[in-house]
């Protein structure tokens, strides 16, 4: 699917000797230009899923929690040909003693910005995990390979924009993570 602004696109990895963005993670290679900033939004880099009136461990449910952002993009000084960008989130999720079922859809954003400016263009994509029986905790990598960022000419450098990601938080789960509050299920425990 090809968007004006920003074209996203989440894959699988498909073959297992194949480079990916998921390599940037084990063997980050240096990027060929001024590439964007690709980061998590504080604010939203984690979900808290509260099923009860009290923030309590108990009450807990389901949790995500962005760990990671890498990116890499390409670009050329034809025209104002699209800056090329691919990126790859590492995220966490849990399931909390409250939690309802073995499996979660959570709702990430990827936002692309003007560097501390206006969005220029923001997308909702669909993460489902599955706990297996006994499993309290998924680690994933998406990938998103194509983002292109427009470009009013052949100078134009990837450093006039920022890619943002978040999960699509409510105002109570807004509120928590701006109160600084966390939930650790290993807390005080010796490993």
């Amino acid at each position: 699917m090809r968007l004006s602004v920003l074209s996203l696109s989440v894959a699988a990895l498909a073959l297992a000797g194949c480079s990916t963005m998921r390599d940037t993670f084990v063997e980050p290679d240096p990027n060929p230009g001024p590439c964007p900033n690709a980061l998590a939004l504080y604010d939203a880099h984690r979900i808290v899923e509260i099923n009860g009136d009290t923030s309590i461990y108990e009450n807990v449910g389901f949790t995500g929690e962005i760990l990671n952002v890498a990116s890499s993009c390409r670009y050329t000084d034809r025209n104002a040909d699209p800056i090329e960008m691919e990126m790859a989130v590492r995220l966490a999720f849990g399931r909390g003693p409250a939690a309802q079922g073995s499996s979660k859809t959570y709702e990430m954003f990827v936002a692309v910005t003007r560097t501390d400016r206006a969005v220029i263009e923001r997308q909702v994509f669909p993460i489902n995990v599955t706990f297996e029986p006994g499993q309290d905790r998924v680690e994933v990598i998406e990938e998103f390979n194509t983002i292109e960022l427009p470009r009013a000419s052949a100078t134009t450098s990837g450093a006039n924009y920022e890619v943002l990601v978040g999960f699509e938080l409510t105002d109570e789960q807004l509120a928590f993570n701006r109160g600084g509050l966390r939930f650790r299920v290993r807390a005080g425990q010796d490993d």
